[in-house]
Order: C-alpha cells, then structure tokens, then sequence
C-alpha cells in the first residue's frame, strides 16, 4: 500500500516505459553510496528488510489509481491500458544485499535489483529513502558504542524525530548495539527492551523531591531509577538512597559537569549501602562526549543518546543513490542478452554490469581488502561474497533475520575492523581513507562501455 511514497518522475518513467513498449525490457540496478560522509570511517548496512517488505506488499489501490489520473502531469498517459497494468502490478523481480549490520564502503552494491524496467524503476525512491535513513542512523550509533566500551547505551531520540523514522531509528541502534530505546513501538513492533525513568515534571509536579522518590518507588518498587538533578544532583543522590535504599536500580543525571557529579554521586550511592544502583548520564550526549568521560575516569554505566543519535547530526544525510547498471530485453531470471550501462559525469560515475564484492581479511580476521567484481567473477582465494540472494521472482527465498542475529553480525564486523577504521576522533584516518579495488575483469568492462558510449557519441 506504500506505492505513492515516491517521486512523481518514477511514475512518468514508468508510464513512459509502458506506452513505448519496453515494459518487459529487464533492467539491472544497484544500490550503493558513492562517497563517506565527514566524520566516518565506515558504514554499517541497514534498512534493507524494510525495502524487502514494501517489495512484497506493493500495490496501487482503486483509490491511488484514481487519484493518479487527476494529476495534470501524468493524466495524458493514465490510459485505461496503463489503470488495469497498475491495477494488477506486483514486483516480481530478483532482489541480492548485503545482510543488514555488515560493514561497506563506497562504491559496494548493498542492494541489486534485477527486474522488468517499470518495477525497477518504481522502487528507487523507497528503498532510498528506507536505507539511506537507516544506514546513517546505523553508522552514527556504531560510532557512539564503540565510544562507551564496557558501558551501555540508550536511545533515547524518538522527540527528535518524525514518528515514524522514531522507530526505524530504534531498530537501527539497537541493531549496531544499543541496548534498548524509550521508543514503546519500537519496543513492539521488534522486540527491542524499551527502557526509561521519569521526567523532571514528575519531580516539579510534588510538593518535595522526597516525595517525589517515594511515589515512584512505590508504584515501580522492581524498576525504580531516579532523576536526580532537578534541583540538586549531589543531594537528590543522598534523598534517593534515603527513600529507596535496597529497592534503588539507579539514578539519572541529565545535566552539569557529568564526570564530577558521577563520581560524587558514585560515592554517596556506595556509603548508603547502595553499591549496586547504576549510573545514567543523558543530556547532549555524542561519541565524543562520552569518549572525554570514559578518559576522565567517570563512573557512568549507562549513557541515554538522543538527538546527535537519531539525527546523525554531524552527517545528517546518506547519499545513496540507486542507479542503472546493465538493460536487456529478457524477462527477469530466464537469461538473455545484456548490455552493461555506465555514467561518466564527473564525480558521478557509475560501474557498468552486475557487481558482486569480495571481502578479504588478514590472518588475524581483520578487514584487509574489499574488490568489486562482476557478478559471477570467481573470487581470489579467501574472498567472501557479501551479496545474496533475498528475493527471487519477487518472492523472499528465506525468512527474515531477527534482530539478535543482526546484532551479533554487527559485532563480529566491527571487531573485524582494523584500528584505525575504528577511531572515533575527526582527524583523517591514517594513509588514505579505505577504498574497494576494481577487480581486472571489471576494470577493463568499464574501460570497453567508455569506449563504446564515445564512438556512440562522435
């Protein structure tokens, strides 16, 4: 039912498609990101199962048709031929990704698409708009655990958001290693811990702060964190231990000079006999925030990430594009003749034909080199293919990953990560930023389309 989230040019190419008879012309397309944005190092693939469900469930409805017909730009061709196509369209094509949590760099397809042209075409805008969003999300909140160590991290975004994006957020934090979100939905719809204290207003709303603390821990006597700076932190600390005492879980501190308060309120907590209560930091938290206070020695087991987290608010876009990589006139997955495509603009060309990446790593299991090659192109021994296949004649050929599986990927790929790909800091990396190697056969197609589109062109 998602069919109008899209741009109007995907429904004038796709009509232009279909009046001019190429509708069964199989077109091949390629998600991928051209450059990293400032600030990273890596990305962490996301937001493709989201893809793969809208794939499944497009449909254009009765009432979507009709409205369609009254739009001045595409009414010359709202034919009742091109209604009943729509009418009766589903995707049918062959989809190959990346699995969601792996790591990848510029130029590495996350997504193909392999498909008669109208439903290639009509996808791009969602399955943009549904990974660039996720992947940079993703990225953001890899950088802000790898940043905590040992402690966790909570999202803590969703009033920064669209609502909706709010829960995508969710999805994509807890995947990288968050561990767990305020998002409720989210917490639903994924099965994500949702986690969370009171507001100040809760505090403000008592006549005494004490009063405050002892009407929570009786109504959350298992589950009782207490806000503790909304007048004082250091004597909210004292009163929160008074009140609770063995039913406190911990206590959150949202503002001030955190790695000094956290360690006084560390030692009040203790002499009250309340070593186990933890320690939550909020408030305009970043990576680099809380990078300065695990060097400061500060005694903080949880920090609540908000806004930099579901903004990504040092890279707040993720230039995805989606683009067309070989044309035939074979219906999708019954073979035939294709012609490899390929862009030579200036800073936005494109690799001709299907591309398969092959990662290889070093002895020790880190990361050492990625190629592009084409699909089908034997890897070097020890490669690893990072595409597969997801959906075949527009059907899922397994069933989708949970999310503990997307976590444990996401683990084992950042740890495979050599360290200086792992740094945090906004200085370049060492040497030159990492880049995928175009395998030979590759190489020398683009050099041959090159050739091909000149002479075209004289």
């Amino acid at each position: 039912m998602d069919a109008l989230h899209t741009d109007l040019y995907q429904l004038t190419m796709a009509a232009g498609y279909f009046h001019r008879g190429m509708a069964s012309r199989v077109a091949t397309c390629e998600l991928f990101v051209r450059r990293l944005p400032r600030h990273r190092r890596f990305l962490v693939a996301m937001g493709l199962e989201r893809a793969v469900r809208y794939l499944e469930g497009l449909r254009f409805t009765d009432e979507q048709i009709a409205y369609l017909r009254g739009l001045p730009a595409l009414a010359d061709a709202m034919t009742p031929a091109f209604c009943s196509y729509l009418r009766d369209f589903r995707f049918r094509g062959d989809v190959w990704a990346v699995p969601e949590g792996t790591v990848f760099f510029p130029n590495e397809p996350l997504l193909r698409v392999t498909a008669p042209i109208i439903e290639a075409q009509l996808i791009e805008t969602f399955a943009l708009s549904a990974v660039n969003y996720a992947t940079a999300i993703a990225s953001k909140a890899a950088r802000i655990v790898l940043a905590a160590g040992d402690a966790g991290v909570m999202e803590f975004g969703t009033r920064r958001a669209h609502p909706e994006a709010a829960v995508d957020a969710a999805r994509a934090a807890y995947a990288v290693g968050c561990v767990g979100t305020s998002n409720v939905e989210a917490g639903m719809r994924f099965g994500i811990p949702v986690l969370g204290t009171a507001a100040h207003m809760w505090t403000m709303a008592h006549p005494t702060e004490e009063a405050a603390f002892e009407g929570y821990v009786a109504v959350f006597p298992n589950a009782a964190i207490l806000l503790i700076d909304t007048y004082d932190t250091l004597v909210g600390a004292a009163r929160a231990a008074a009140v609770a005492r063995d039913k406190l879980k911990g206590v959150r501190i949202d503002s001030g000079d955190l790695a000094a308060l956290s360690v006084a309120v560390r030692k009040i907590l203790d002499d009250a006999g309340c070593a186990s209560a933890k320690i939550v930091a909020s408030g305009d938290l970043n990576e680099h925030r809380i990078a300065e206070l695990r060097r400061a020695g500060a005694p903080i087991d949880l920090y609540g990430v908000g806004t930099d987290l579901v903004t990504s608010i040092d890279a707040p876009s993720l230039g995805g594009v989606y683009k067309l990589v070989e044309i035939g006139g074979a219906e999708a997955g019954a073979g035939g003749e294709r012609t490899p495509i390929a862009k030579f603009s200036e800073g936005k060309a494109t690799l001709p034909g299907a591309h398969q990446v092959h990662r290889f790593r070093d002895p020790a299991g880190k990361l050492a080199r990625d190629v592009i090659a084409l699909d089908g192109e034997p890897a070097a021994p020890g490669g690893e293919p990072l595409l597969a296949p997801v959906m075949r004649r527009g059907a899922r050929v397994a069933p989708p990953e949970g999310l503990d599986a997307v976590r444990a990927r996401v683990r084992a790929e950042i740890a495979g990560l050599p360290d200086a790909l792992r740094r945090i800091d906004d200085d370049p990396a060492p040497g030159a930023p990492f880049a995928a190697e175009v395998s030979p056969r590759l190489g020398a197609l683009v050099e041959a389309v090159r050739a091909r589109v000149v002479a075209g062109a004289g």
